[in-house]
């Protein structure tokens, strides 16, 4: 979409796969961006697309209507807020803060807290639906916030979003709705790699078993989304081993303080812990499935030439 009033300034922290699809889907909506991160090659390639490079999230920050943060987790957001060089005292007042790191639904109130105090709104907008979406401007977002931080970030969240929950009216809730979708992505794509490598255990055809799970009750989006690279052998990251380390440990962490038990989450971390280890931290998710292969001596498709 197209903004309708005067150009507004939007800043974006963090250019890794989903930060630089979400600032090019703030340019194409008319928005002035200027957008920062530790990688230089990602500030220049944004650069060279019509957006403005700055050297940190201050100067990024500078004058904009919203700042959009898409780092790994809560201590880079306060540091991306609040650290030297932080977006906090250099965003206009009455500017909205739109975090989308994953974390903890308490670290993310006390975030909120300390930035509202300063006259700048913050939302809670956790966001799914990987790289491509982000690139297309479709990604949704779990968000709540106060009233006004929603009105502020209303432009934005329209050019980057293909749908929009609008969660609760207290930062938090979004976090909350975030935790509850990882808990069950890292467990699907846990289990997704325990059966795909069963498969190759008892001999079958890799690519017939996944055709005939995607059209059968075991289905699920992950084992549909990430098995194939699987099959193609392929596990450059398009979400990391180690961001379910971090996100099924944050569920833990959350289940501990309700004395609640979550047994297959549980069971799922060890298994993105035994991954990232074994060396593959850094590699795609549905390593996974190399790491049950190593285990039970089990030959996986290798890449395509």
């Amino acid at each position: 979409m197209s903004i309708n009033t005067q150009t507004q300034r939007a800043a974006v922290i963090g250019l890794g796969s989903m930060g630089a699809g979400m600032a090019g889907s703030l340019l194409r909506a008319g928005f002035a961006v200027a957008a920062c991160d530790v990688d230089a090659d990602a500030v220049a390639r944004f650069a060279a697309t019509g957006g403005q490079a700055a050297a940190n999230p201050a100067a990024a920050a500078e004058g904009a209507d919203v700042v959009v943060c898409v780092v790994v987790n809560a201590a880079q957001t306060e540091a991306v807020l609040f650290g030297p060089g932080g977006a906090a005292e250099n965003m206009r007042a009455g500017a909205v803060f739109v975090s989308s790191a994953t974390m903890d639904p308490a670290v993310a109130r006390r975030l909120a807290a300390r930035l509202e105090e300063t006259g700048r709104h913050y939302l809670d907008a956790p966001m799914s639906g990987g790289a491509v979406r982000a690139a297309e401007g479709e990604l949704t977002f779990l968000a709540s916030g106060t009233q006004a931080a929603f009105d502020a970030a209303r432009p934005a969240l329209h050019a980057m979003a293909g749908k929009l929950y609008e969660l609760g009216d207290a930062a938090g809730q979004g976090a909350a709705f975030k935790m509850i979708n990882q808990l069950l992505a890292g467990v699907h794509i846990a289990a997704a790699s325990e059966a795909m490598s069963f498969a190759a255990k008892q001999g079958l055809d890799l690519r017939k078993v996944y055709e005939v799970i995607t059209a059968s009750a075991g289905n699920s989006w992950m084992f549909e989304n990430r098995m194939p690279h699987v099959l193609d052998g392929d596990y450059s990251p398009r979400s990391a081993v180690d961001i379910f380390v971090k996100d099924l440990g944050i569920v833990q962490d959350m289940a501990r303080a309700e004395t609640y038990p979550v047994p297959v989450a549980a069971a799922a971390l060890q298994m993105f812990l035994m991954a990232s280890g074994s060396g593959m931290g850094r590699d795609d998710d549905a390593s996974v499935a190399r790491l049950y292969a190593q285990v039970a001596g089990v030959t996986l498709p290798s890449p395509k030439a």
